[in-house]
């Protein structure tokens, strides 16, 4: 690993190339067959870059005057061969984060409290967690196994597993080694990666043990907005869920889903105590097997609930968010 060190310190050439390739002007396009009215026509709606396009579904792009659906596929396909639309470690994925700059505030202890965030309910922390123990021998035999993270929300933080693997006395390297990342930008890339991770689980059988999507609905609600498309948004959704139904049901793969909650308008005629609600309507409560809500408590406390579940009664349990990860409270 020292090695790979020195590299990381002294090739500067390598990080120039991560910096042209995280940029790379939609122009090149034409080098793979994409002619320059049709490159005009998506920079005249601001997609300059290749990531751009893959930023962007089909349907926005087929929305581009002078632009029909073979030609979107076409360019889609163009950009998908310029860039990684797939996974990568989260030990890659890392290095890659050193090109992350930081601006001051001017204020040392301002950004004190940028580097030690207060953390919310927890979902992404207990992913985070999962991650790490998801690799770790448990009872009846379980050996262990590695971990599929898919991100919409750009969370995924690889110092964050570096913590939790100090705390169970893992080996850094081996545990982001032994998680594979991908970055989703659209509902429709969320969906095309579900193909790369059934090929994965086939290719590697038994080795992989749990999927993770932090969070499922985030990017739905970004493509799909107003009454008019939730319709079709249920429907893609239900097409998704189904998918991961199967891929959890063919390969024997956990798979640990993260949503959001909103204010419920009809709460208040109730009297509810808590007037709120997952996104998703009913066909995501159908599809998951168990769900456990989460709230903050007081101070660093928060609670679970699991409020639908086939083998498991409702039940409320208290636990804490460490550096370590998810812990038990302390009294």
């Amino acid at each position: 690993m020292k090695v790979a060190e020195d590299q990381v310190v002294e090739d500067d050439s390598s990080f120039q190339d991560d910096e042209e390739s995280f940029f790379q002007d939609i122009d090149l396009l034409q080098k793979h067959g994409i002619n320059m009215a049709d490159i005009k026509k998506l920079k005249s709606v601001g997609i300059c870059t290749v990531k751009g396009i893959q930023m962007t579904t089909r349907k926005a792009l087929c929305n581009i005057k002078g632009l029909s659906e073979a030609k979107v596929e076409k360019i889609k396909e163009a950009a998908g061969k310029m860039l990684n639309v797939g996974f990568q470690t989260a030990f890659e994925y890392s290095a890659r984060r050193k090109q992350v700059f930081h601006v001051t505030t001017g204020s040392q202890e301002f950004e004190l409290i940028c580097l030690l965030p207060e953390f919310r309910t927890g979902k992404t922390q207990l992913s985070h967690t999962l991650c790490v123990t998801a690799q770790l021998p448990g009872e009846d035999g379980y050996s262990g196994g590695k971990v599929i993270f898919i991100d919409t929300e750009n969370t995924f933080r690889p110092d964050r597993l570096r913590d939790i693997a100090d705390r169970f006395n893992v080996d850094h390297d081996a545990v982001l080694d032994n998680v594979l990342y991908a970055r989703a930008y659209t509902s429709e890339h969320q969906m095309e990666l579900l193909d790369f991770v059934a090929a994965k689980f086939h290719e590697e059988g038994g080795v992989f043990k749990l999927l993770i999507i932090d969070s499922i609905m985030a990017l739905f609600r970004v493509d799909f907005s107003g009454r008019g498309e939730l319709a079709e948004r249920q429907q893609k959704l239900a097409q998704m869920l189904s998918r991961l139904q199967k891929i959890s049901e063919e390969y024997n793969v956990a798979v640990f889903i993260t949503n959001q909650m909103t204010a419920d308008p009809g709460a208040g005629m109730t009297f509810q105590a808590d007037p709120k609600k997952p996104i998703g309507g009913h066909i995501l409560a159908h599809a998951s097997t168990t769900r456990i809500s989460l709230r903050k408590g007081r101070g660093e406390m928060r609670i679970a609930k699991i409020f639908d579940s086939p083998d498991m009664p409702e039940n409320e349990a208290t636990f804490a968010i460490s550096a370590g990860g998810v812990t038990d409270a302390k009294d």
